[in-house]
């Protein structure tokens, strides 16, 4: 399971690099909507008084105070952040349940970029998938937009809460990542996060959707779409690195294996092996190949040796982020590495050819090569 600190930075830059724009494009209106209701207008004194001056041109109501006029936003951002917040945590309790496996995660990424693909296509205007896009109901819709004319502070808030009911293309992305996070806490963090990352843009964005002319709003859509075709690319490499499937890693060196052995377990050469290499072969005869796990793993490459007894050392060095969990999709195996110390994988004897590594969100990923060894 992924850290809660590294899915919410993950929802946060998310939000950042793409959620603003694409989620502005869908709720724009109703963010817009909650933010220029109008207030009852007073009676003036003179009409209270029965005085009559039609002749005399009606004074313009004076705009409200800048802290005044935010504070339908703040209610609206509180409220989403409250209810996508709560669906992180439930779709987080939903994944923990299941206990997808890491291919079963990678799917799930690779459907999740599928669908902001879909979503980057109609912001550029491709009709062919339309009918494709999630949309949800014209009818729901205006009745959000007829209650955002109302003048209580309580309606923002409440058309937050509803806009969990209306998800644009990357918060259903990310909904699916709170589902393989596999943890309410880290669901609810990856969601929240989200949130987080959008409101700087959001109401910006939001006004400039609802006012602005068609043109504008042209260019502000087709930007959008390539940021959320960027996004869509980047998640199905991911994909496809969390499923063992590919690997997108061209900057590696290989560790290498160890130098052939005697009867006893020593190298030929008469060298003791380091203790901290990252592949060497103890007293017994056992092949260990020790990974180091930071933010990041290292090395990303290894060269071992195949039909010989093999153990894999998970080295944790203030280890965190998604590269605490550990995952070899080939094997159906998943890890979370200790913090600091070791966590130990008995890969058996394996045959030649490449295991691949990763992390469970395909963004950290690795391989062991293993090739036959001298006899």
């Amino acid at each position: 399971m992924p850290s809660s600190l590294a899915l919410l930075v993950t929802g946060v830059s998310t939000g950042l690099l793409a959620g603003g724009a694409s989620c502005a494009a869908v709720q724009g209106g109703l963010l817009a909507g909650a933010v220029t209701r109008r207030s009852p207008a007073a009676p003036s004194p003179t009409t209270a008084a029965g005085s009559h001056h039609e002749s005399r041109p009606a004074a313009k109501p004076a705009s409200p105070p800048e802290p005044k006029a935010l504070v339908p936003v703040g209610a609206f951002l509180a409220g989403k952040l409250l209810s996508h917040t709560l669906l992180g945590a439930l779709l987080g309790v939903f994944g923990d349940a299941l206990q997808p496996s890491p291919r079963a995660r990678a799917v799930m990424l690779i459907a999740a970029a599928i669908l902001m693909l879909l979503f980057a296509l109609d912001l550029f205007g491709v009709k062919a998938v339309t009918r494709l896009v999630p949309r949800p109901p014209a009818a729901f819709g205006r009745v959000l937009r007829r209650s955002a004319k109302t003048d209580s502070v309580a309606t923002p808030a409440l058309i937050g809460l509803a806009t969990v009911l209306v998800p644009c293309g990357v918060t259903l992305s990310v909904e699916l990542i709170a589902v393989t996070s596999g943890s309410p806490v880290a669901g609810a963090a990856v969601m929240a996060g989200f949130v987080i990352g959008t409101a700087p843009l959001f109401a910006v964005l939001g006004y400039l959707f609802r006012r602005t002319s068609r043109a504008l709003s042209g260019r502000l859509a087709a930007v959008t779409g390539v940021v959320v075709l960027a996004v869509a690319v980047w998640t199905a490499a991911s994909g496809l690195q969390a499923g063992g499937w590919a690997d997108f890693n061209l900057n590696s060196t290989p560790a290498a294996a160890p130098a052939p052995s005697n009867s006893g377990g020593a190298p030929a050469d008469g060298k003791k092996p380091a203790a901290d290499e990252p592949v060497r072969m103890d007293a017994s005869g056992r092949q260990i190949v020790t990974l180091t796990v930071t933010d990041v793993y290292a090395p990303t490459q290894f060269t071992a040796k195949a039909g010989v007894p093999t153990t894999l050392v998970l080295h944790g060095k203030d280890a965190g982020g998604c590269a605490r969990a550990f995952t070899l999709p080939e094997l159906g195996i998943q890890k979370i590495v200790e913090q600091n110390g070791d966590t130990k994988i008995d890969l058996g004897k394996r045959k030649p050819g490449s295991l691949r590594f990763s992390c469970a969100m395909g963004m950290n990923n690795g391989a062991i090569n293993f090739q036959k060894g001298s006899q």
